[in-house]
């Protein structure tokens, strides 16, 4: 079983690379933002998922693993295969996809190739419990009052006009510099601190 491979980019196309590896060459579909990375005739190093059917063997690399432990949970899904979720991960980071399903934000997974609204409502149902408290960071896992405190906060975002998946990085981001001493007020100010364009901050 490939784990991981380094080698020359020898080739790219719009889902795939070829790594030349002492002269063989491997084919291994990627993300759009793994595939970004790389550049024909530079040494890349991928993360390798390797998956064995009785007609084919395919690669799917990746430049980290955070990106390859998604692109597996992705696949628990009902009806995700290979590459609804290399789809998925190309229109969402890994940073950007945990909050986007802990605030059930159908709209941005619909974004992705193949990925119709019915798809998208099964990966926020099958997920949302999995990364809900996770998103919002660790200072609030376990606690269901400050979890409760963070969800109000991200509530009176995006009733403020800001996104569900905005709103959830912005309040998890906002508790984890913060701790479980903050109440709803103190991280509402804070994630819309952490909303506002850069050059408006102090």
């Amino acid at each position: 079983m490939i784990a991981k491979l380094t080698g020359l980019v020898d080739s790219l196309g719009a889902d795939w690379v070829v790594i030349d590896v002492g002269g063989v060459g491997y084919l291994i579909f990627g993300s759009g933002g793994t595939l970004g990375r790389l550049a024909a005739g530079e040494t890349a190093s991928l993360e390798i998922e390797t998956h064995v059917r009785e007609d084919h063997i395919h690669l799917y690399g990746f430049t980290d693993a955070a990106e390859r432990d998604w692109f597996r949970i992705l696949m628990t899904v009902q009806g995700v295969g290979a590459r609804v979720a290399l789809a998925i991960l190309t229109v969402l980071t890994p940073d950007e996809l945990m909050p986007a399903i802990a605030a059930g934000d159908r709209a941005a997974l619909a974004r992705a190739a193949g990925v119709g609204t019915k798809l998208a409502a099964r990966v926020l149902s099958e997920l949302k419990d999995k990364v809900g408290d996770i998103a919002l960071g660790q200072v609030v896992v376990g606690a269901d009052a400050a979890s409760g405190i963070a969800a109000d906060a991200v509530s009176a975002l995006v009733n403020l006009g800001y996104g569900p998946t905005e709103s959830y990085a912005a309040v998890s981001h906002a508790a984890r510099r913060l701790g479980a001493v903050a109440d709803v007020e103190v991280l509402i100010r804070a994630g819309l601190a952490e909303l506002a364009p850069k050059e408006h901050r102090l």
